[in-house]
């Protein structure tokens, strides 16, 4: 028997979940909605789900906070629904652990792919095998998906160490920004190359002085390397 998707839409504005759960409907996901941050808090404590779809600007709680909140105890996919599309705002996202950020104006069929993309890439992920690794000084553990410099943790969204680990595991091979949106995001089709770059520039200020690791060949995208 197949799997039914399981999605908590948050979102204040009716006719926006109205055109989302339509959306989703057709795919046959189970949609469950929440009009103000406090409200989803409550259902996703009671119900699980597969992925949520959180707007920001919210009543009662913001979506801000409402990630947080949820980032305390799950590692679910979480994209983050906006008007704002400011540099500033999506990297803030990033870094409560936010997997993914849609602005607003969107067609539903752009969340749709983004969704199934999400979801591949949590599939994926619960499938690995556990390892650990040191690479150029960086040591990777697969299973609890911590990354140490020196011995020192260093904290990670899970973007930023899907991105991390997936290039330190392909090294001195080159990607472009499209290439690792594929492989890292799961979608080519509706991804922003410029997402790739605030991810490298947020994992680069957290490496330190291992921030070298990661190339950028101008003009083309990036590569691991380990300095010599």
């Amino acid at each position: 028997m197949e799997k039914v998707i399981r999605i908590l839409l948050v979102e204040d504005e009716a006719k926006m979940r109205e055109l989302i759960r339509i959306a989703f409907k057709k795919e046959n996901f189970e949609t469950y909605e929440a009009m103000d941050g406090k409200q989803a808090l409550n259902i996703f404590k009671n119900f699980h789900f597969d992925i949520i779809i959180l707007d920001i600007m919210l009543p009662e709680i913001d979506g801000w906070t409402v990630c947080r909140e949820i980032r305390k105890n799950s590692d679910i996919p979480i994209i983050l629904l906006t008007a704002r599309g400011e540099e500033f705002d999506k990297l803030f996202g990033f870094e409560l652990g936010a997997d993914d950020y849609i602005v607003k104006p969107f067609s539903p069929r752009e969340l749709v792919a983004r969704v199934k993309a999400l979801l591949r890439r949590a599939e994926s992920k619960n499938k690995e095998i556990s390892s650990e690794f040191d690479i150029g000084g960086i040591s990777i553990n697969t299973l609890s998906r911590e990354v140490k410099i020196n011995g020192n943790a260093i904290n990670l969204t899970n973007k930023e160490y899907e991105l991390l680990l997936f290039l330190s595991t392909n090294q001195n091979i080159v990607f472009t920004r499209e290439q690792l949106l594929l492989k890292v995001w799961g979608y080519d089709q509706y991804g922003d190359p410029r997402t790739v770059d605030t991810h490298i520039k947020r994992i680069r200020e957290k490496l330190g002085g291992k921030s070298s690791c990661i190339a950028t060949i101008w003009g083309v995208g990036y590569k691991f390397e380990v300095p010599k």
